[in-house]
């Protein structure tokens, strides 16, 4: 039985190169960074390089990369470190946001924010009218995500620079967060080009090791620390560095960026192969989120969530896994207290499309070869279900 693993919004394989930094690192550069002797130093370096290829990728300065212990702390230090100043206490930010951010507005919310939380349309993207109507003399943030990690919906960002640029001109001070850790080596995106102050990334999102993330900040962004110490990261993260993990994220960062142009191409065609592959074999399929064409400006080009009504998403992610597909329900991240995506249910899908849901999540090491496999088991498995469960 071949292995086709497709839930790569959950995390992807490391790449070889990848593998080998970690390694180097921790046998070679297992000093402190902070220290002031040799050990310490190459240590250091070895970070500093990191820092300059993440930063190469974003189009940024590397003194504004902070390396943080995941994607979500990075999300966290965004959201809850900003200070808001004297009159800010609003914040706005979407129905289908990732758990890290819709929680740590939560926490905002119990230290008395404001929280404005964005609908989304029947394909999980903003509408900016709405976000203009929600501006406030008193609002602060704004935090809204590049790539839905659910559906793959692409939120129009430069329509929403456009409206941040002009609530700006008017002399208010507003900060913008973008979620980028589902966009980041699959699509192009420069913060400053857009005016984004804060931008977070994951480095096993993108081949690389779990456990660390970064976070881009624009330079005179006021940041405050969420972990006390002895102040690494330009204060704003206090604790030794990560720096096997650090090392290795340099290294998927430096591969994602000198494949930019072909990734995107590639990772849509097995998309489109994908879904137009189950669509056509699978009777009553549907896919959810934008449609899946080359002229879809809303369309990832990595990830298809697709309703298998009457079954149930854990039963069909289990049957695939039995022959060797794996997939997701949605995301790896998601609280267990609520079955069920809250990205679907925002989107307005009838609950036996939200409890038939699977997310196939796709990298650039996938084949042709594996997405037809995919679809032919998919197809199996959907049919052997549905003539067990009637």
């Amino acid at each position: 039985m071949r292995e086709v693993y497709l839930d790569n919004s959950a995390t992807t394989r490391p790449y070889p190169e990848v593998v080998k930094a970690v390694l180097a690192a921790m046998e070679d550069y297992y000093g402190n960074p902070s220290s002031l002797h040799r050990k310490g130093v190459e240590a250091g370096r070895a970070v500093a390089r990191a820092r300059e290829a993440v930063a190469d990728s974003l189009g940024v300065e590397a003194s504004n990369i902070i390396f943080t212990g995941a994607g979500s702390e990075a999300i966290n230090l965004a959201v809850k470190g900003l200070q808001p100043g004297r009159k800010g206490k609003h914040v706005i930010t979407t129905a289908v946001e990732h758990p890290a951010v819709l929680n740590a507005c939560g926490q905002l919310r119990e230290r008395g924010m404001e929280i404005t939380v964005l609908p989304v349309n029947n394909v999980g993207m903003v509408d900016p009218e709405d976000l203009t109507r929600a501006l406030r003399e008193d609002t602060y943030l704004v935090s809204i995500m590049h790539v839905n990690n659910e559906v793959g919906a692409v939120q129009p960002l430069a329509d929403i620079s456009a409206v941040i640029k002009e609530f700006r001109g008017a002399g208010r001070k507003l900060f913008w967060h973008v979620d980028a850790v589902q966009a980041y080596g699959k699509l192009p995106l420069r913060p400053p080009e857009l005016g984004i102050d804060l931008l977070s990334v994951s480095a096993h999102k993108v081949h690389g090791p779990k456990g660390v993330g970064a976070l881009y900040a624009a330079p005179g962004t006021p940041l405050k620390p969420l972990v006390a110490g002895g102040g690494q990261e330009w204060g704003l993260r206090s604790g030794t560095e990560n720096v096997p993990g650090i090392a290795g994220f340099g290294v998927a960062a430096g591969i994602i960026a000198r494949e930019a142009r072909e990734t995107a191409p590639k990772l849509f065609n097995l998309k489109k192969k994908l879904v137009d592959g189950i669509l056509a074999a699978v009777p009553g399929a549907v896919l959810n989120g934008p449609a899946c064409r080359e002229d879809e400006p809303g369309c990832a080009p990595q990830i298809a969530n697709i309703s298998f009504p009457g079954l149930r998403g854990e039963v069909l992610l289990h049957a695939l896994e039995g022959r060797g597909v794996y997939v997701s329900t949605g995301s790896a991240c998601s609280s267990r207290k609520k079955p069920g995506s809250h990205v679907l249910r925002a989107m307005g899908l009838a609950e036996q499309l939200v409890e038939g849901a699977v997310r196939f999540s796709i990298s650039t090491l996938n084949t042709a070869a594996e997405i037809d496999y995919a679809v032919e088991v998919t197809a199996g498995v959907v049919h052997e279900l549905r003539e067990l469960y009637g």
